[in-house]
C-alpha cells in the first residue's frame, strides 16, 4: 500500500472551520474505491497545524486519486487556507492494514 502522512499549517482564522473546508474533499477521497483510509487529526500542541494519515490499496489506486476531478478542485479550493505548502512523507509499504503496537499491547 502505499501510506502518506502530511502535515498542514492552516491560517489562524480557518482553523477551527478546515473539518468543514476540507469535509467534501475528505468525503470524496474516503469514497475511492481504492482509499483505504483518510483521516485527520489536529495536533496538541498547535491548533493550527492538522495532520492528514491516508493510505491507497496500490500506486494504481493512488494515481486515481491525484488523477480525480475532486483532488483538482482541492488544488484549486485549499491553498487559500494553508500558511505554507503542506509538508508530506509518502511510503509504498508491503502491508494490507494497521498493525499492533505489541509494546502496548492491552491483556
Amino acid at each position: 500500500m502505499i501510506f502518506i502522512t502530511a502535515k498542514f499549517l492552516i491560517k489562524p482564522e480557518h482553523a477551527e472551520r478546515w473539518p468543514e473546508i476540507s469535509g467534501p474533499f475528505t468525503t470524496a477521497t474516503r469514497n475511492e474505491p481504492g482509499c483505504m483510509w483518510f483521516d485527520w487529526s489536529r495536533s496538541l500542541d498547535n491548533p493550527q497545524e492538522y495532520v492528514l494519515v491516508e493510505a491507497f490499496r496500490d500506486g494504481d489506486a493512488g494515481a486515481a486519486h491525484v488523477g480525480s476531478a475532486h483532488f483538482k478542485q482541492a488544488q484549486q479550493d485549499l491553498p487559500q487556507y494553508l500558511v505554507a505548502t503542506p509538508k508530506i512523507i509518502s511510503q509504498m509499504i508491503d502491508q494490507d492494514d494497521w498493525s499492533d503496537l505489541g509494546e502496548l499491547a492491552v491483556k
